[in-house]
């Protein structure tokens, strides 16, 4: 009987960005499995597709093959396609879809494509001038928060008037074409990134889009490689994806598409490595529940104590927290079973204030 998938939605959003036609759309139908229509001009000004895909865990499939449940359930990642900013500053509607993502998948086009283009392909230069669209649109945004600070600050409250300071240090450094997550905030400036306003403020991943002759040597491309330096000094993570050869790649069975990758020389789908990246990015982890009823990825974010991460299964459990019994999937793997882990000593009992260790395999004690 096959398994019944269940997916953890972990509220992990993530816009795929840049200028049009870059294959933003492609990438999105590859990692989603959807078919949203491509080509240009078709999501210009149109409402973002919105789609899922689940964040590969070779754990979660050892353990499926060693408990056999009925419910197999990944986490998930979701996907924006944003359409495409034209420049000169103006897309208050783009730019709106983009607030509300967590951080940004950008599409930087790394192939030659004479019907679409009149330029040659410059990854460098596409880069920065998408990105300067975002500071600008950063820039009107700030410099009207300083207009209300200022209005507000007239009561000589100290809160606006350290607004004030910081939105003017913030305008000097925005127009010297600089992005928002350069910028040194303090503690006290919370509000102003809790708001979702700035742009440049959420983390990158660039994805050099190639076309397959491409893939079979990344760094043989100078686009891929100017690009790759460009994000080094970014302090931004790129990866060297063919959108077009991933979605095809998505209409075979399993042992097609794996023999194409092998042509190519690839062991891992660009897009796995993409979810990966992804799911990192923002500092997420996953503890990992198994039985034969259900084998479980749970996202929680790097950092969370046991009580907290057993709440993310039922706030009954966290409210009755009694203890956390846990082992590490390494070990667990290595020794072959449960019961052979806790022979060796490698299961414990953790308390309220234990740690989640990404991979950590959990069983929650709890008495309501």
């Amino acid at each position: 009987m096959p398994l019944a998938i269940e997916e953890d939605v972990i509220g992990l959003k993530l816009g795929i960005v840049g200028l049009p036609n870059v294959g933003k759309t492609t990438l999105f139908n590859a990692l989603t499995g959807a078919k949203a229509e491509t080509g240009s001009y078709t999501n210009a000004g149109a409402k973002p597709n919105i789609g899922n895909a689940k964040v590969p865990d070779e754990r979660l499939d050892w353990l499926a093959d060693y408990y056999h449940p009925k419910k197999y359930s990944p986490a998930t990642v979701d996907f924006v396609d944003i359409a495409g900013v034209s420049g000169g500053g103006k897309g208050n509607e783009v730019f709106q879809n983009i607030r509300q993502v967590d951080a940004l998948v950008e599409v930087v086009r790394c192939f030659e494509n004479d019907d679409v283009f009149l330029e040659k392909a410059d990854a460098v230069r596409d880069a920065e001038s998408f990105e300067l669209e975002l500071i600008l649109a950063d820039l009107e945004i700030t410099e009207r928060r300083l207009e209300r600070a200022k209005k507000n600050a007239k009561g000589g409250d100290k809160k606006y008037k350290h607004e004030c300071e910081t939105c003017e240090a913030l305008i000097a450094h925005l127009t010297e074409e600089k992005p928002a997550r350069d910028f040194e905030f303090t503690e006290e400036d919370a509000d102003m990134l809790a708001d979702g306003g700035l742009l440049t403020i959420k983390p990158v991943i660039y994805v050099a889009n190639l076309d397959e002759d491409g893939m079979s040597d990344p760094e043989g491309n100078a686009n891929y490689s100017a690009l790759k330096a460009y994000a080094e000094a970014h302090a931004a993570a790129v990866l060297p994806v063919a959108a077009k050869f991933e979605e095809d790649l998505t209409d075979l069975d399993e042992e097609e598409a794996q023999m194409f990758m092998e042509d190519l020389g690839l062991k891992e789908r660009g897009l796995d490595r993409l979810i990966k990246t992804s799911y990192d990015l923002l500092g997420y982890i996953s503890f990992l529940t198994a039985g034969e009823d259900d084998v479980h990825a749970w996202t929680i974010v790097r950092g969370t104590k046991a009580p907290k991460a057993a709440g993310k299964i039922h706030k009954d459990i966290e409210r009755g927290f009694i203890r956390a019994e846990i082992v590490a999937f390494d070990d667990l793997k290595a020794c072959g079973s449960m019961a052979a882990a806790k022979e060796k000593g490698l299961f414990r009992l953790e308390g309220k204030e234990y740690v989640m260790q990404d991979g950590d395999v959990t069983l929650f004690r709890f008495n309501v």
